[in-house]
């Protein structure tokens, strides 16, 4: 495994803007481009996975490039988005290297795949993070505790149904490493309970089309109203699941629980109405800055913050937050991620309302 040769692993706040300028000048030890970077400021690729997943272009991608033009106004980036293709996010890396960047902040579209991906970098003397999803070889890691994301999916989804019952699983898609640490998790919660798995499927690409289908096929077998609970890896196939109960015939106010992950809005609105039982709250804010703040400690030549080993790539790696009825008040809009203006639409009214949402 490719051992990062420039960096160790902790810097403070203070060594961080001590080093701006810097970064927005030249370091001769940066990676790539040393001799514009000299001239212009550094250059950081950022390169997402998919734009279907609302968090990308509405929180992850502003966020980290607000954080890096507050941290280096001079600094380039260069932005690509694969739309869930490898061969593309592939010629999007190919591109990134010819562009001579400092730093790639690289959040693959099949994580098994993206080491070639990062060898390509690294050959080129590109340092690469890898961003929410892991990548093998890598020179850093950030993302939140994926496994700890299923443990309290299942935890969740166990409580809510307060005994034996039978239960459907989605996974999420088979190329994607976070898809099999909650995979993991979640078993080790739901596997050790009364509940019975009577369904499971790994979602390719995490389609809510997808869950729709399958879920809807369950059913022609299997009485929606004797079912549990659902276990929905993300809150997109928590909507697709959703959607093929109450396809069914199941009213919305005798659905079973269903689980989820990503705090989407639409999740957020179901979880108020009583829909969807929760979701997982990943503070995308703290992931992206984190990111921000590494990349360009980087391109400075100093350490990186607070990293701790996993699967020997130095990590930033962040709590999850369950989100159910009772706390959406308490974390997505206190934190500022949703308004409750956001959230109380005149559909949602009523709900928010009982849900003391004001």
């Amino acid at each position: 495994m490719h051992q990062p040769n420039r960096r160790a692993a902790a810097f403070t706040v203070a060594a961080l803007a001590a080093g701006v300028l810097a970064a927005c000048g030249a370091n001769e030890e940066s990676g790539g481009g040393s001799d514009e970077t000299a001239s212009g400021g550094a250059t950081i690729a950022l390169l997402l996975p998919e734009s279907a997943t609302a968090r990308y272009e509405a929180f992850d991608r502003p966020l980290f490039e607000a954080k890096i033009q507050e941290l280096c106004p001079d600094c380039e980036i260069e932005y690509f988005n694969a739309d869930q293709d490898e061969t593309k996010q592939a010629e999007q890396v190919d591109s990134a290297i010819s562009q001579n960047v400092d730093v790639m902040v690289l959040d693959p579209v099949n994580g098994v795949a993206a080491a070639s991906l990062v060898a390509d970098a690294q050959a080129a003397d590109i340092p690469v993070i890898a961003y929410d999803r892991f990548i093998e070889g890598a020179d850093y890691y950030t993302s939140f505790d994926n496994e700890r994301v299923g443990e309290l999916q299942g935890q969740a989804l166990v409580d809510a149904v307060g005994g034996a019952g039978d239960i459907l699983m989605l996974n999420g898609s088979p190329d994607d490493p976070n898809a099999a640490q909650f995979k993991a998790g979640a078993h080790s919660v739901i596997d050790a309970s009364e509940l019975t798995v009577v369904g499971e499927y790994d979602n390719p690409d995490w389609s809510p089309d997808n869950a729709q289908a399958w879920t809807t096929d369950q059913l022609d077998t299997i009485d929606p109203a004797s079912l549990a609970g659902v276990y929905a890896a993300n809150d997109g196939q928590a909507g697709g699941v959703i959607a093929a109960l109450t396809g069914a015939g199941l009213p919305a106010d005798q659905l079973p629980p269903v689980t989820g992950q990503d705090a989407e809005l639409a999740a957020i609105q179901r979880i108020v109405a009583g829909e969807q039982y929760m979701t997982i709250y990943k503070p995308i804010k703290v992931e992206a800055e984190g990111a921000a703040e590494a990349a360009i400690s980087i391109v400075n030549g100093e350490e990186v913050a607070d990293t701790t080993d996993f699967q020997g790539v130095p990590s930033l790696i962040h709590d999850p937050i369950v989100v159910t009825a009772d706390n959406v008040a308490d974390t997505v809009v206190a934190d500022d991620f949703w308004t409750v203006d956001d959230i109380c639409t005149d559909e949602y009214a009523d709900a928010c309302a009982a849900a003391g949402l004001s």
